[in-house]
């Protein structure tokens, strides 16, 4: 193997290998976006279950609640 063959193999190697890290490296970039946006999203039910949970706990929910069920047992 000649010189010209080996550096052609060298040149095309880095080349590979910088293509590779490349590709690596927006591939975690688009990990963390979606990252960030699974977490606003978990911010966000959150929020939801939170506000479900205080209208469940509220007392003049559970009485109309109750009020319901002896509605539902005359009939």
């Amino acid at each position: 193997m000649g010189v010209f063959e080996m550096v052609a193999i060298i040149v095309v190697a880095g080349c590979i290998v910088e293509i590779y890290r490349v590709r690596m490296n927006s591939q975690s970039k688009a990990g963390k976006d979606d990252l960030g946006e699974l977490q606003e999203q978990v911010d966000a039910l959150k929020e939801r279950v939170k506000t479900l949970e205080a209208i469940v706990t509220d007392k003049s929910y559970q009485l109309k609640s109750e009020i319901d069920q002896l509605g539902s047992r005359k009939t």
